[in-house]
């Protein structure tokens, strides 16, 4: 298995839930199992969304905390378009998705498809970071989501772990 950082590509690194509030739900999840603290992004915009091969969007705020080895992400989907996206991504409560590094998103997507998970949704954010859903809910009843280890997204990580090695409890939520 090949490794990058304190990660191997293919594992699962982050473990993301569907929630109706990320601040509210950031500040349950640290006081019923200890995870966090959280770091708030609102309105998370990816410029540019694709699905099913057409222009769509993708609006949503995120909460990121650690859970042990595992990185842990709230979503609230505040609206996606089209409707058949829609359907997919506006998970209220349960596993959203779970995510893995992958050495390269076109090959593991190709990949993806030839197993019957096909895309849902492939995005790339500001920072040129491109990601993907992948449609495994008819076996696992979640998402797949699959990106790259980049710089900035393995940065992203290590602060939310950081964060984590000592944290007391105190301030669970915090703004990004």
């Amino acid at each position: 298995m090949v490794t990058v950082g304190p990660f191997e590509l293919g594992r699962i690194v982050q473990i993301a839930y569907g929630v109706d509030d990320v601040r509210a739900a950031a500040r349950s999840f640290a006081e019923r199992v200890g995870a966090g603290p959280f770091f708030v992004r609102h309105h998370d915009l990816p410029r540019h969304v694709d699905h099913r091969g057409q222009p769509a969007s993708f609006d949503h705020s995120s909460a990121y905390g650690q859970w042990g080895a595992v990185q842990i992400e709230l979503v609230q989907v505040h609206g996606a378009e089209p409707m058949s996206l829609a359907e997919v991504v506006q998970r209220p409560r349960g596993i959203h998705h779970v995510a893995t590094f992958v050495a390269s998103i076109d090959d593991e997507q190709a990949r993806l498809v030839e197993l019957g998970w096909p895309p849902v949704m492939t995005a790339e954010t500001a920072s040129g970071l491109r990601y993907a859903f992948h449609d495994a809910r008819p076996q696992l009843g979640h998402l797949l989501e699959v990106y790259e280890p980049s710089p900035g997204v393995l940065a992203l990580y290590a602060m939310v772990a950081e964060a984590a090695r000592d944290w007391t409890g105190a301030d669970p939520v915090r703004e990004w």
